[in-house]
């Protein structure tokens, strides 16, 4: 029966940790309790590793040495803690003693190593640690004498589990006993069953705040399946090892302090961080593939929010730092930090000062380019910067030496930019002064050869570079971001190089889930013409137009305001202890204003003024009617917009209305309900939704109402992001090809012209800012301009334009991934950009206005469907590339204002049901197995083809017209939708027939 027990477990366990682990096994009557340590070891540990300074300490004590430096170790682990000791020693009368040798980043000094070796790592079994009763913990490892770590087992054949692990910690497990007082003597402590491990590192009773410790199953919580043992075995056999363990001591656990205000005094709140299993195997598999493969390699983190990015960035930042190869030369001379968190900069200064216990490691650049550069040039280990001041003049680059860099990008999505990223490269790429600044140098050789060499060296900087790795960290990878930093699967599909997918983070409980509680509305209106006319109109326009006279009509915003303030009130106001706010999104600044004033005046009329106050988000000044001049987002809301975020957090700001403001980045967690008034899709969906998924103490829940979106859009945006996340097909570089023969088409641009361009753009003497270089830029794009307003369709001009701003921006990215250098391209690429700034801006009044030609008839708001979306596990979500960016394939068709709107009724009303649908079906199935009709539909074009449609299909409608009465006198007496119907009917029959 023995083999059943916990203690087969806890025996196992111990073994391995004694056999393979680099440990030894401990007499657990040697804990002193009165102490908190293993007094024993700690005066070994010192004799042995540090016998000078330990003659030179018992020449001053005499026989009282052992116990004089045991109390000075006491007092300073009570004073500094544990970590903090083991990394920095203590000092007693003059003598410094180390208290642990951590392994040395290069094997330069042997001495380092030996010492090193010196470390004693001890496991014990059944530490009894109070004085006031018989209490004892499982398992203790201890470092040289000071435990560092607890081990709480259970054995589900016992009929126990983690949970009961969790339980005893927290009931019996009193923080004011040494052993597990916070940061004085051991650091973290693991509760362990065969399936899982939780750690914490503080032990606080019932309040006591567990992380899970687990590699993640199938992209979930929990762990793989080990068909060789326990699927906990990893704690022990890999994390607890002795490497392994020494080096979490020395490079990831820190001690966070954050200071707040109270009653006019500073209060320190303290927080010890240990690694979460993704963290530590993400900046372990990193920086071992670096060490494989050195500079000039570029790697993706997926992380899902919730993923402790912050520390993360800080760890790799550090551990990419001190990484030396084989022949122990630094790999990297400067990791670079590219982020927009504010507070990362202090954070990577305060973890990597415990780390190293010196100043001057990370240097933040927050003055101007010469700073940078002197920082580059000085080799300063760590540089933190945003990417707005990244990119700098070249001529003021310090001298640059032959140099390797890491680029760490927080967010990668939204911090690499093609023309940034270029500058980016073109500065690191430089081996000295007169290479970073050949561009602004002067040369007497100008000839064609050497523009076209120059032009080379734009492109090239594009491409990826041998002395510099990227290290992108995203929570949801665009396509681009995949393609430019991911790695390349078997299939050649770039994948993730570490994934912590958001359904772990969902299942580990450190994001909520925000598709739970998800309740669609859709908008129902009937729309009717106020004009005699009926005028033909571009559909495409027109719907859009209509659209939005719909959205902002009064009664819309009005009805939408009653829903939401009254879910507010009644529901989202008492969840989170009363502390719960909601944010809506809309779809425009204007959407924005209005509703901010129509939510006021709802609050004002009910008299909810006490209970609920409004704050507004966006950028510029918004011309309306009553403010021809514009207002600004501070003249309405009275706060500035630095202020904005700190406002909201007072507890009588309840709701912030957002345009295109605070949809990524925003941390609040008190935000509990989103009202989405704006069409979303794809990345924007996932990051907008996503700032209701930060967790706080008492939320357990969030809620969205939808009045813009269908579920199947928002479940399409998010699934690719809940595992793992890849991509349909690999982009094709023939795209670029593709799309750049459809603008030579339209003869705007000579290549006369570009190349004249192009001589004067790339050649080292222009400077663009000089006035007698600059006077041939406009000459050389003039005559583009010229023939671009001779064009007399605006479909035409607004197609060309659109093609040549998506080819512009297609090339910024491909040319970042592309195998080859094309001059013609990058040469095309300089001219299309200035070209794209110089073609004339469309007048406002030639835009599509409908207010006056439309009224509103019908108007109602229907809930629709509520409650989960649910996202399908063991799926890869793919985003689909650019295969069809900028072509234009079918003609814009032109229809009566009447169809369109019987269109958008069609599809917006409730007049059809499942059964109706089945009416149809049956209708197209009948049809496509007449003979006759394939026939005449493989012989013919569609406009002859309709003739021989429409008799069948009346005979064919005729002849069911019992089974659906409404329909059948609906087609024959409303003629409009009755033509609708069987256009879009024959034009489905049409393409499946000649597939």
């Amino acid at each position: 029966m023995s083999i059943t027990t916990e203690n087969t477990f806890e025996t196992a366990l111990v073994q391995t940790l004694v056999e393979k682990g680099g440990y030894t096994q401990g007499n657990a009557e040697d804990y002193s309790k009165e102490l908190g340590m293993f007094k024993y070891e700690v005066i070994a540990f010192l004799q042995a590793s540090q016998p000078k300074r330990w003659a030179k300490i018992s020449a001053i004590h005499g026989a009282d040495t052992n116990n004089r430096i045991i109390q000075r170790l006491y007092k300073e682990l009570d004073l500094r803690g544990s970590l903090d000791v083991l990394r920095n020693g203590f000092v007693d009368y003059g003598v410094r003693f180390q208290m642990a040798y951590f392994q040395p980043a290069s094997g330069l000094n042997p001495d380092a190593v030996d010492l090193y070796n010196k470390n004693s790592l001890k496991v014990y079994r059944q530490i009894y640690y109070s004085t006031k009763n018989k209490n004892s913990v499982d398992v203790v490892l201890a470092l040289n004498g000071i435990p560092v770590a607890t081990l709480e087992l259970k054995n589900q054949f016992t009929g126990q589990d983690v949970g009961n692990a969790l339980k005893q910690y927290s009931t019996t497990r009193d923080n004011k006993e040494l052993l597990f007082a916070f940061k004085k003597r051991t650091l973290v402590h693991f509760a362990v069953d065969q399936d899982e491990v939780f750690m914490t590192t503080k032990l606080d009773g019932s309040k006591t705040y567990w992380l899970p410790f687990n590699k993640g199953a199938n992209n979930g919580k929990g762990n793989p399946k080990n068909e060789n043992g326990y699927r906990t075995a990893y704690l022990w056999g890999y994390i607890l090892q002795k490497d392994s363990w020494m080096e979490i001591l020395q490079r990831f656990l820190h001690l966070e302090t954050e200071e707040f205000e109270s009653n006019g005094k500073i209060y320190k709140k303290e927080k010890l961080i240990f690694p979460r299993y993704h963290q530590l195997d993400a900046v372990r598999k990193i920086s071992n593939n670096v060490l494989e493969v050195e500079a000039g390699t570029n790697y993706l983190i997926q992380h899902s929010a919730g993923s402790g990015k912050s520390n993360s960035i800080a760890w790799l930042a550090y551990r990419l730092s001190s990484l030396h190869n084989n022949t122990d030369k630094r790999i990297f001379d400067s990791v670079i930090v590219v982020t927009d968190r504010k507070v990362l900069d202090q954070q990577l200064q305060n973890t990597i000062y415990q780390f190293e216990h010196k100043t001057g490691v990370v240097q933040r650049i927050d003055k101007d380019s010469t700073q940078l550069a002197s920082a580059l040039g000085y080799g300063t280990n760590i540089i933190i910067t945003t990417l707005q001041k990244f990119p700098f003049v070249v001529d003021k680059v310090g001298e640059l030496p032959d140099r390797n860099y890491a680029v760490i990008i927080d967010e990668a999505h939204s911090s690499q930019g093609g023309e940034a990223s270029k500058k980016m490269k073109e500065v690191l790429a430089a081996k000295s002064l007169e290479e970073a600044t050949t561009e602004d140098t002067t040369d007497d050789y100008t000839g064609d050869d050497f523009v076209r060499e120059q032009i080379e060296r734009s492109a090239q900087a594009r491409g990826q570079q041998s002395n510099i790795s990227f290290f992108a960290f995203t929570a949801t990878p665009k396509y681009k971001t995949l393609q430019v930093f991911g790695h390349k699967d078997a299939e050649g599909k770039p994948q993730p190089f570490h994934l912590y997918s958001m359904r772990q983070a969902i299942e580990e409980g450190f994001i909520l889930d925000v598709l739970k509680n998800y309740t669609t509305y859709e908008l129902y209106f009937k729309l009717t013409k106020a004009i005699e006319d009926d005028p033909n109109l571009n559909k495409k326009k027109a719907a859009k137009a209509i659209g939005k006279f719909v959205s902002l009509h009064p009664h819309n915003l009005a009805q939408k305001t009653e829903i939401i303030i009254e879910h507010f009130k009644q529901i989202v106001s008492h969840k989170i202890g009363g502390k719960a706010k909601a944010m809506l999104v809309c779809g425009s600044r204007l959407h924005a204003k209005r509703y901010f004033e129509e939510f006021n005046k709802y609050i004002k009329e009910k008299g909810y003024q006490n209970d609920i106050k409004i704050l507004v988000a966006f950028s510029g000044k918004v011309i309306d009617n009553n403010t021809p001049d514009g207002v600004s987002e501070p003249q309405m809301t009275g706060y500035s917009e630095k202020e904005l975020p700190e406002i909201f957090d007072r507890e009588e700001y309840k709701i912030l209305i957002v345009a295109d403001k605070y949809q990524t980045g925003f941390d609040q967690p008190l935000l509990q309900t989103m009202y989405v008034d704006k069409k979303l899709s794809g990345v924007k969906a996932v990051q907008t939704l996503s700032r209701l998924n930060r967790t706080c103490a008492g939320k357990e829940d969030t809620f969205v109402l939808d009045f813009a979106n269908d579920r199947e859009t928002i479940f399409a945006s998010f699934q690719p992001y809940y595992e793992i996340t890849t991509v349909t097909e690999e982009t094709d570089i023939n795209h670029l090809y593709d799309l750049k023969a459809r603008l030579d088409e339209f003869q705007i641009y000579w290549e006369t012209e570009i190349e004249a361009f192009a001589n004067v753009y790339f050649n080292p003497e222009t400077k663009l800012n000089n006035p007698k270089q600059q006077k041939y830029l406009y000459s050389f794009t003039d005559p583009a301009v010229d023939r671009f307003r001779e064009i007399e369709e605006e479909e035409k001009q607004d197609e060309f334009k659109k093609g040549l701003r998506t080819w512009t921006n297609l090339y910024a990215f491909l040319a970042q991934i592309m195998p080859f250098v094309d001059p013609d391209f990058e040469r095309f690429y300089a001219y299309a950009k200035l070209l794209q700034t110089r073609l004339p801006k469309r007048e406002l009044s030639e835009s599509l206005h409908l207010d006056d030609e439309v009224a509103l008839e019908y108007y109602r708001l229907q809930k629709i469907k509520e409650g989960s979306i649910d996202l399908l596990t063991g799926e890869t979500g793919e985003l689909s590339g650019t295969t069809e960016a900028g072509l234009k394939r079918a003609k814009d068709e032109e229809a009566l204002l009447s169809e369109i709107i019987n269109v958008l009724n069609d599809r917006f009303g409730t007049e059809f049901e499942e059964a109706d649908k089945l009416f149809f079906d049956q209708i197209e199935a009948e049809l496509m197995e007449d003979e006759t009709l394939q026939t005449q539909a493989k012989v013919n074009k569609i406009d002859t083809f309709k003739y021989a449609f429409e008799d069948l299909f009346i005979t064919k409608l005729i002849d069911r017209m019992d089974q659906n009465q409404e329909i059948f006198e609906k087609i024959l007496e409303d003629k409009v939708f009755g033509n609708l119907v069987k256009e879009l009917m024959m034009k489905k029959v049409y393409k499946k027939m000649n597939e």
